[in-house]
């Protein structure tokens, strides 16, 4: 978590440190992932357990029960674990149209560290008084920030093709974390039943 906020606020230079470490995809996995993972989820249920969720255009807070604050984070953890896994294949072939090879460990380093912020946001995400979609947003934009640092620093392209590779990828982290996103909040408002 601490690797998280440093991403934040000191960037560059935490990514030379990362790029130094060289760790392995389960180191990365056990070290860094999990742990951030398991307090993000735990802090977001407890928010939404003890204070409630906004539902209906007037905002009335009702209570969320702890088996359905369960659901809705197994989604969101479930998908971003996907998308993190998944997603380290598709950058690895992508970044392979532009001409350059990157390890499997390159790009689940890259995207693993970059999308840290958009998981430290879920933790205010727990709380009624914070729109859901102004965390998702904020924490997009400081994932996308720290995703623009870390492919020339990590992925190392040709450098005419590193804004290529960044604006292909965000799009693609946009529109899949989006799409979590949207389909968490509904199985929240139990708009959408799983299971």
């Amino acid at each position: 978590m601490i690797r998280a906020l440093m991403l934040i606020i000191v960037g560059s230079q935490t990514w030379e440190r990362i790029k130094a470490d060289q760790d392995s995809v389960a180191a990365i996995s056990l070290r860094f992932l999990l742990p951030l993972t398991l307090l993000t989820s735990a802090a977001e249920v407890a928010g939404l357990v003890r204070f409630g969720a906004e539902r209906g255009a007037m905002g009335h807070v009702v209570p969320i029960d702890l088996p359905l604050a369960l659901r809705y984070e197994l989604l969101q953890v479930g998908a971003l674990w996907l998308i993190l896994y998944v997603g380290s294949v598709i950058l690895q072939k992508i970044g392979a149209s532009f001409h350059r090879r990157h390890s499997y460990t390159e790009c689940f380093t890259t995207l693993t560290y970059s999308l840290s912020p958009l998981m430290l946001l879920r933790i205010p995400d727990g709380y009624p008084s914070v729109p859901t979609w102004a965390c998702y947003g904020v924490g997009m934009f400081l994932a996308l920030s720290i995703f623009y640092r870390g492919v020339p620093t990590i992925l190392k392209p040709d450098p005419s093709n590193a804004l290529g590779l960044f604006m292909f990828c965000s799009f693609l982290l946009v529109a899949a974390t989006g799409l979590v996103h949207f389909v968490a909040t509904l199985v929240l408002s139990e708009q959408l039943r799983l299971g």
